[in-house]
């Protein structure tokens, strides 16, 4: 058997690592866009033939996982794409809004190529792509062991990170074994407000594990609720300006918004106005409310006690329509704008930052990962100008970070995880989804807590088990 890595190999984007069996049956896990500065060239192209795949298998939705999906059918794959209800769900509504981004971020580039007389660029992929891979996705229930072919079978446990969110466990047999490989997903955080904490997986030989915060401790949980109310009451209050968070439009806005309901009904938040401005979120939320199986017991209680819905109250206003999003630009008072993109690398939040990024008085506050080289990653960096739009802007806005919202475990979360297996058994364990400056360190706390055999594989390594 074969393990091949074609993304998130020393980089926390483009999730895709390939399982080729000794009988030739070849498995996708995940099949994600890579994202960032510079990366269009690697999403042109697959470096394994897409027709020759069988089956692809999903952790969970987001687009660094599941984003190439469209392009991969598109060059020919036809075979059934396994996850769970909820990330079916989630990864059908996050396609179609990518294709949508990746045709108008084209359009808009291709502008300036045909201006300077280069080539013009084409389009990852349409929504009719979309629309193909959603027709081949299978939806399976988690928990329950389902059989992806005569010598794989496969089993999703939650890992608490976002809605549907799942380690896939692989039992492979091959002649007179079975091999065990789980590939981790992404890690979640015990202190999610709203999904349960990551649960015990299987025993395995073989683990692909995700490494992302492998250098970094989340500070002491703090009072959240508090922390969020003193940042809107300083912005809205006391300077009267607008406070714009970029947020992953699945499981960060929806905690938000659970949190600033819950302030709302103590009678804590100021009287202002809270825009959620993203199609996607909106439409996120009510997918959301659809999967309360996938809530914790806190969340559960909370509607069972209030009335019903988590995610509202009389000063929120979802907003869906061009027009309106537009005309939050002119909209003087106070008021808290919850919009996508989380790295602000996208979405409508970009046009929000770049119309009040030079006014002292608002503040952007980061409640989650950002690429350092992503808009959101360098506002967090501290640095003084910025391009938005191919325009320089001055940073005078006010920056804040909260990790506590983070959906990705930090390095003792995701060893406390790990734990639930017996170290002696496993033979080998693989670092992705990580940069290098942080795989490094975690990699050796990993091998004085017990581990052997952890390797960072590269970018298009091979690695015969």
């Amino acid at each position: 058997m074969k393990i091949q890595f074609h993304g998130a190999a020393r980089q926390v984007t483009g999730s895709k690592h390939l399982i080729i069996t000794e009988k030739g049956t070849k498995i996708l896990l995940d099949c994600g866009l890579f994202q960032g500065i510079n990366t269009h060239d690697l999403n042109q192209k697959f470096a394994f033939e897409p027709s020759e795949i069988d089956y692809v298998i999903l952790s969970h939705a987001h687009i660094d996982h599941t984003g190439l999906l469209p392009r991969l059918v598109g060059k020919g794959f036809r075979g059934p794409i396994y996850c769970n209800s909820a990330t079916k769900d989630l990864t059908t509504l996050l396609l179609g809004d990518s294709a949508r981004i990746q045709e108008s971020d084209v359009e808009r580039i291709n502008k300036r190529r045909e201006k300077r007389g280069e080539e013009l660029l084409e389009s990852l992929y349409s929504v009719q792509d979309v629309e193909q891979a959603v027709s081949q996705m299978v939806a399976v229930n988690s928990h329950e062991r389902f059989k992806v072919c005569e010598e794989v079978s496969c089993l999703l446990t939650d890992t608490g990170h976002i809605l549907g969110a799942s380690a896939i466990s692989l039992t492979i047999s091959e002649e007179d074994k079975e091999i065990a490989l789980t590939f981790t997903g992404d890690i979640g955080r015990a202190t999610d407000k709203i999904l349960p904490s990551p649960e015990a997986f299987p025993q395995a030989d073989y683990i692909i594990a995700e490494s992302t915060y492998g250098n970094k401790l989340h500070p002491p949980e703090e009072d959240v609720k508090a922390r969020l109310r003193e940042i809107v009451h300083r912005t809205c209050v006391l300077q009267k300006g607008k406070l714009l968070i970029p947020a992953f439009s699945v499981d960060r806005t929806q905690e938000l918004v659970y949190m600033l309901d819950q302030l709302e009904s103590e009678g804590s938040l100021p009287l202002i106005k809270v825009f959620v401005d993203s199609p996607l979120s909106v439409n996120a939320t009510q997918i959301m409310k659809a999967h309360e199986e996938c809530f914790n017991p806190e969340v559960l209680a909370y509607l069972q006690k209030g009335d019903g819905d988590a995610f509202g109250f009389p000063n929120l206003f979802y907003v869906s329509e061009t027009e309106d999003s537009r005309k939050l630009n002119d909209f003087k008072e106070p008021c808290v704008i919850i919009s996508s993109s989380g790295m602000a690398e996208a979405g409508r939040i970009k046009h929000h930052i770049a119309n009040n990024i030079t006014d002292a008085r608002c503040c952007v506050l980061f409640v989650g990962y950002t690429s350092p080289d992503s808009l959101g990653g360098q506002l967090k960096s501290g640095a003084k100008k910025v391009n938005i739009f191919g325009k320089e802007y001055d940073v005078k806005v006010e920056i804040e970070v909260m990790d506590s919202f983070s959906a990705h475990g930090d390095y003792q979360e995701m060893m406390a995880f790990l734990d639930c297996q017996d170290k002696s058994k496993v033979k080998k364990m693989f670092l992705v989804h990580g940069e290098i400056e942080t795989q490094e360190p975690y990699r050796q706390r990993l091998i004085e807590h017990g581990w052997q055999n952890v390797e960072i594989p590269t970018m298009y390594e091979e690695v015969v088990l």
